[in-house]
């Protein structure tokens, strides 16, 4: 007869984090150094615990691909500015719109020559789609993920392929990084594997930990 393992005596870490939000509120409760050092933000983000903070970025996004059966990814990069072409033909048809009214303004031709280079290079916002496509239709029918789709996670070319893996109902991962006037992730990441990062080190990683292609469109930067 198996005899059941005893439970064990000590409480886990998310339960003293419970209990720690009732602690008794007096002076000595409510000072930073009383806090469970791992719920105490002001201690996480210190210069001393980068090597910390480093290995969690490192951690969170291994776990959660490790839990959901990822095997392997195809990574695509290319310029976040490569819009799809509906998009593209619009901008670059204000722009001439605006030029037509003003033609010797140096400023609106320049913005109208951007517009039509841009515009043209929405076919490789539909190649991206359309491979992304092709990689997710059959690799993620079983109970392990493969090939799976990973992407910067931002706008252009990154968007363009998550659109793909999401057009065959297939997971697509993004990694975003913190940035000053950076955009949001695309609205077509599976939402259980949108990341952020704030190290870039780290990002790079992932994006290579599980890579067995790499597909490079034109632009991007880093």
């Amino acid at each position: 007869m198996l005899i059941p393992p005893e439970k064990d005596p000590f409480p886990t870490a998310r339960h003293d984090a419970e209990a720690s939000k009732s602690s008794q509120d007096i002076p000595q409760t409510r000072s930073h150094a009383y806090r469970l050092s791992f719920l105490d933000e002001d201690f996480m983000l210190r210069e001393e615990l980068r090597p910390v903070r480093l290995q969690l970025e490192l951690l969170k996004p291994e776990l959660i691909q490790q839990e959901q059966n990822i095997r392997s990814t195809v990574v695509i990069f290319g310029s976040a500015r490569i819009p799809d072409r509906e998009t593209g033909d619009m901008k670059a048809a204000e722009a001439e719109a605006a030029l037509a009214e003003n033609p010797e303004d140096e400023k609106l031709q320049k913005q109208a020559e951007i517009a039509r280079n841009i515009a043209a290079k929405a076919v490789y916002y539909e190649q991206a789609r359309e491979l992304a496509q092709v990689v997710s239709q059959h690799s993620q029918e079983d109970s392990h993920l493969d090939l799976v789709v990973i992407t910067g996670g931002g706008p252009g070319i990154m968007e363009a392929g998550n659109l793909g893996a999401h057009d065959v109902s297939a997971k697509s991962i993004g990694l975003n990084i913190v940035l000053p006037h950076e955009q949001a992730p695309n609205s077509y990441i599976s939402p259980d594997l949108c990341f952020q990062f704030h190290y870039f080190a780290i990002r790079k990683m992932h994006f290579l930990m599980r890579a067995v292609a790499l597909v490079a469109f034109p632009g991007g930067f880093g």
